[in-house]
């Protein structure tokens, strides 16, 4: 479903798409120390801004279909300042991008802010933004691919939580808008598992998880796409895994480079302070022409079964249709056996 067929149909969602799981009475096992800044609550009818950190949009049409999606999400809309501008691939130049996201975060008229897209650029921008200011207007940020880069810097720099999940110019199907509305309206504390078997299937296929190593494991949730969190490395702008449970995902990327991407991984000391593992979708992730290649089941092999930390793989998380909306720098539990993460806190300021 695209975004215009959307836009007819918001009204006739099945509830049973997302059905809202209740969350066990699972207590984390020891305190957290370390200072989180929650995001103020979306109050419904507000105003949600839009904002393109990254790459440059040269339609539009992509404009108007964000303004549309917000208003029929029952929300007002603001467009950042530059949100036209190009600069090569970019959308604008570093300052201008930077001004933008500084600026929307001040603006005590903006409720939460939604990305436009991602592409590249956004880890230009990271030396220039006020993480102070941030931290003093905690807000909800939402969006991915690119766009990790931002969420890595503002857990490590300001300590904010923010959103992994779709940009404004994602398809926003029936999933997308019913866990928006459980995790800012509802502000559930969400129980994240890959959809059913299709009812034409005999076995589920399409959201099948794998799991690498058996258990469970508790901690805050960190990553996102791994090419851009892999391009942080030995920066400042790369939060403490210590403990964390660590998500990635990834498009485009042929199995000797998430190879490399995992050995960056690896030899930064990250997997090795890690409390669990979840992968999501690896799109398009399939050999060139060589002389062979190690397949991604070998990759989890070589990188995470060491580790001997609860670890599982197939999460729906990534350039997928359909994407968990994930609180980065939340506490939770995942079950590697299962499949699933579990939050284990609000995830909003009270």
């Amino acid at each position: 479903m695209n975004k215009r067929t959307f836009l007819k149909s918001i009204s006739l969602m099945s509830a049973g798409l997302l059905a809202t799981n209740k969350l066990q009475a699972l207590e984390y096992p020891q305190p957290i120390t370390s200072a989180i800044t929650k995001p103020r609550p979306l109050l419904k009818g507000g105003t949600i801004a839009v904002t393109s950190p990254s790459a440059a949009t040269a339609n539009r049409e992509d404009i108007i279909l964000a303004k549309q999606l917000i208003e029929a999400l029952g929300y007002k809309v603001k467009l950042a300042a530059n949100i036209m501008a190009r600069r090569g691939h970019l959308a604008g130049s570093d300052q201008q991008r930077a001004d933008d996201l500084n600026a929307l975060f001040a603006d005590q008229h903006v409720d939460a802010i939604l990305c436009l897209r991602g592409g590249s650029g956004a880890a230009r921008i990271l030396p220039l933004l006020d993480y102070e200011m941030i931290r003093a207007n905690a807000k909800p940020l939402l969006g991915y691919s690119d766009i990790t880069a931002l969420h890595n810097a503002l857990l490590a720099k300001a300590g904010v939580l923010s959103f992994h999940g779709p940009n404004a110019t994602s398809d926003w199907n029936p999933f997308h808008v019913k866990q928006f509305q459980q995790l800012f309206e509802q502000r559930q504390k969400v129980h994240y598992q890959n959809l059913p078997k299709a009812d034409d299937e005999l076995v589920n296929t399409q959201y099948l998880t794998q799991t690498i190593t058996a258990g469970k494991a508790y901690g805050r949730l960190v990553g996102g796409n791994l090419t851009v969190l892999t391009a942080l490395a030995g920066s400042p702008y790369l939060p403490d895994f210590d403990g964390a449970i660590l998500f990635l995902e990834d498009i485009d990327e042929a199995p000797y480079r998430i190879d490399r991407m995992m050995s960056t991984l690896k030899l930064m000391g990250a997997l090795d302070k890690i409390a669990g593992f979840v992968f999501g979708d690896c799109n398009a992730c399939t050999p060139g022409n060589g002389y062979g290649s190690l397949t991604l089941d070998q990759l989890f092999t070589d990188y995470i079964k060491p580790l001997g930390i609860p670890a599982y793989r197939g999460a729906m998380i990534g350039h997928v249709k359909r994407q968990f909306i994930l609180p980065v720098g939340a506490r939770v539990v995942m079950d590697a056996d299962a499949g699933t993460i579990t939050m284990l806190e609000n995830v909003f300021a009270s």
